[in-house]
């Protein structure tokens, strides 16, 4: 059966469409069954934190690989093969009855995810040349995305709820194989003759550094920060980051150019998608637990709540990019992120309220996804177009790795922080009850969205000190106290960073003439 080209770009573009859905709602849909994973998996708070970073590192690692692969080798030919990866990833993921194994099985889902967008993105570029179509196909794939990050919660939720958490993971299988076929017979197989060699070093070393980095921050509790052992990561850490900015400069095809930073506004740009990732997206992970475990709410109220959080992402960046061609980006950028700080701020206010509930949490939930709709699009606009076509690619491999790697780090931060409020918090309330190393464990547990049977049985201290649970639930909330201040605040320094350098009056000069 012969197909119009219209046709094959019309099933071109839903196959591409469903696999930005799946890569969206591996990363929005998760969060929601993180509660559910550490009661029937026995996952530890630091488990709950792999199973979400495991992702998101893999997707850092593969990503520019996958581009200069797909340049080289065919894009189509690199999209089935990360598309097949993603597909038995998730039966993996789906199947399995481990902690240990989902996260090994989420790393592998990254891997695939990863290239699977980057392939994405090109055979768009590829396909969609003409003027009007490329901007339908470059529209109706933001939908997607969109779609599948602002409704993941909600739909993660209703699958965890009717059918179980695995089939938040299941769910990819069909999907997978039915991308895969429309794929076949309607993405036009693309190279570039003139591909760059694969950077395997800058990979390695880059790849090393955030590894370490997260681990440090995520296991030194554990470990100790100032065992031998920890100091070893975090030297080793820190050797594989300079290892990195040094090959990079000497590399005569490098996957991150530096010299990019002399343009402010790329530099510029670039704070905007590390305040993005410093706040939004991270604590989207950590919600549903504030929802699920402080509100008491199911998992399907739960990830309704979240739409409050997450819909604004689909509404505002139209308005963003009207904004942005009026008053600028260096304006707009940091507006954006000073919005997302004030949602940070008033959702701080509405957890800690004598009532607490989603509607205490709506306003600041509603503000933080208004400053998140305001800075995505024109943030991306903006690195892309501050420098010359010829290195746009690059441009964009550069902000999406900011983009995950600083999303991988502060899910790590953002537990640590949160831990840290709790065991605050009961170290006052239940004074020498228990061992430092214990307030600990049974902070991260409440963390983690333990109940108070599993506390108890853990701890049975708790029956005669906390029968209630009024003390764990008042420190569950004094630790997202702590984590909303970081997060609001973070990004509002990230945000002042990014309008000096900007800065208004020599918007687009470079920082060295």
């Amino acid at each position: 059966m012969s197909f119009t080209r219209s046709n094959r770009n019309a099933l071109a573009l839903a196959a591409i469409c469903l696999a930005q859905l799946m890569f969206a709602l591996e990363i929005s849909s998760v969060p929601v069954i993180l509660a559910t994973l550490e009661k029937l998996l026995h996952a530890d708070f630091k488990d709950l934190q792999w199973i979400m970073n495991a992702y998101t590192i893999a997707c850092t690692t593969v990503l520019m690989a996958a581009g200069t692969l797909a340049d080289r080798y065919g894009r189509k030919r690199m999209f089935l093969l990360s598309l097949s990866v993603f597909g038995v990833a998730s039966l993996i993921c789906g199947l399995t009855q481990s902690a240990a194994l989902l996260i090994a099985g989420r790393f592998i889902q990254g891997l695939g995810g990863g290239s699977m967008l980057i392939c994405v993105i090109a055979i768009l570029s590829s396909q969609f040349k003409e003027g009007a179509e490329r901007v339908k196909a470059f529209g109706i794939w933001g939908i997607f995305l969109g779609v599948g990050l602002g409704f993941g919660p909600m739909i993660g939720g209703a699958i965890a709820a009717f059918t179980g958490w695995q089939w938040v993971f299941l769910i990819h299988v069909p999907l997978a194989v039915l991308t895969f076929v429309l794929s076949l017979g309607s993405v036009e197989e693309s190279s570039d003759p003139e591909a760059k060699k694969l950077d395997l070093i800058g990979i390695v070393t880059l790849s090393l550094a955030v590894f370490g980095l997260t681990y440090f921050i995520t296991q030194g509790s554990e470990i100790g920060f100032a065992s031998r052992a920890a100091l070893g990561i975090i030297a080793a850490t820190f050797v594989s980051f300079i290892a990195f900015v040094v090959v990079e400069q000497i590399n005569p095809h490098p996957m991150f150019d530096f010299s990019v930073f002399r343009i402010r506004r790329f530099s510029g740009a670039i704070m905007g998608s590390i305040g993005m990732n410093f706040s939004f997206w991270p604590f989207i992970i950590f919600l549903p637990i504030f929802y699920q475990t402080g509100l008491h709410y199911d998992v399907v109220t739960a990830g309704l709540s979240l739409l409050a959080y997450t819909l604004p992402t689909l509404v505002v960046p139209p308005v963003a990019e009207r904004l942005s061609h009026r008053h600028q980006p260096g304006i707009v950028i940091p507006l954006g992120m000073f919005a997302i700080g004030l949602g940070f701020m008033l959702m701080r206010f509405g957890a800690t309220a004598s009532i607490a509930s989603g509607w205490t949490m709506l306003p600041g939930s509603l503000v933080a996804g208004i400053g998140l709709g305001l800075t995505n699009t024109p943030t991306t606009n903006t690195t892309t177009g501050s420098v010359p076509s010829n290195r746009a690619g690059m441009a964009s491999g550069m902000d999406i790795s900011a983009r995950l790697i600083s999303l991988a780090i502060n899910i790590a931060v953002m537990g640590v922080v949160l831990v840290a409020g709790i065991v605050d918090h009961l170290r006052d309330a239940l004074p020498n009850t228990l061992s430092a190393a214990d307030l600990r464990m049974l902070a991260e547990r409440v963390a983690g969205g333990g109940s108070m049977e599993s506390l108890l049985q853990h701890f049975p201290v708790l029956a005669q000190a906390d029968p209630s649970g009024t003390i764990l639930h008042a420190a569950l909330i004094e630790g997202f106290s702590w984590l909303m201040l970081y997060g609001g605040f973070g990004v509002w320094v990230l945000g002042a960073v990014s309008f000096l350098i900007f800065s208004p009056h020599r918007v687009g000069q470079a920082v060295c003439s």
